[in-house]
């Protein structure tokens, strides 16, 4: 479990930089799709039109004003086809722009990551926008199915994250809120980008408190079980898409993986602006 977890980490900047790359924010702008729209629409395209009751269900923790106003109107602007090829040009543009094509090992990498988003495949009920996901044709060019592989994979991970925290009575706003208290995330950034006014994030904190989930601004003891727990719940739930490399490709994975990480971050993919 522990492996599988750290080759799914590793190799996510590869995933995880779409959201912050100005290729993403350009050919949404083309498209009409300006602020927070890029983010909502690309990531829910493969929905169809997805209604912003939608987002707000799948995506779980933002403050749902904020995604009606982003979601309302902006499918009048372009369609999901348009936002899906604008997704994957975006990708594939930041990803060469960090070199991630020409390092050693890359066609082991996608081989494996491909192996495990396929099996992750075989697993899609009850996890609703990895199975939207699942769904899409897989990309022609190499740089791009690693990409779509380890989008799958986080999607397939995240609705699992969610079923884990719906059945612990942890709601989105209160999962954001224990997240900043383990201090692994700034506060200013889970604030920011998920947008809840201050009043319910200091609400939701006074909640926890009474729960004895926090000790002030930080996890109780009980608190940090809770996390713990969710956390060892969704490796398990993740664990399908990797059983199928078994233990040596699996810790092969996790070995290859943290240069195309670093890669990312070094090329500074995951900045802010």
């Amino acid at each position: 479990m522990e492996t599988a977890r750290a080759a799914w980490r590793r190799l996510e900047p590869v995933h995880a930089m779409i959201y912050f790359v100005p290729e993403g924010r350009r050919r949404y702008a083309d498209l009409g799709l300006s602020g927070r729209a890029g983010y909502f629409t690309s990531r829910s395209a493969a929905f169809g039109r997805a209604s912003a009751e939608l987002v707000i269900s799948t995506f779980y923790n933002f403050n749902p004003d904020v995604v009606r106003q982003a979601v309302d109107g902006a499918w009048d602007a372009t369609t999901p086809q348009q936002v899906l090829d604008a997704r994957y040009a975006a990708a594939g543009e930041a990803l060469r722009r960090a070199g991630i094509h020409g390092l050693p090992n890359f066609d082991e990498v996608l081989t494996l990551t491909r192996r495990a988003a396929e099996a992750a495949c075989e697993h899609a009920q009850g996890r609703p926008l990895f199975a939207a996901h699942a769904a899409l044709p897989w990309p022609q060019e190499p740089v791009v199915q690693l990409w779509h592989a380890q989008t799958l994979l986080r999607e397939f991970r995240g609705d699992g994250h969610v079923a884990c925290l719906l059945s612990e009575g942890v709601g989105g706003l209160e999962a954001l809120v224990l997240h900043a208290a383990t201090g692994e995330v700034p506060v200013d950034f889970l604030k920011a980008s998920r947008a809840w006014p201050e009043e319910e994030w200091a609400g939701t904190q006074e909640r926890l408190r009474t729960r004895g989930l926090l000790d002030g601004d930080s996890l109780s003891p009980e608190g940090a079980l809770l996390r713990r727990h969710i956390e060892d719940r969704t490796d398990r739930l993740a664990l399908p898409a990797y059983a199928v490399l078994g233990d040596a490709d699996c810790e092969r994975l996790a070995e290859l993986a943290s240069p195309f990480g670093r890669a990312v971050v070094e090329a500074g993919l995951l900045h802010l602006g």
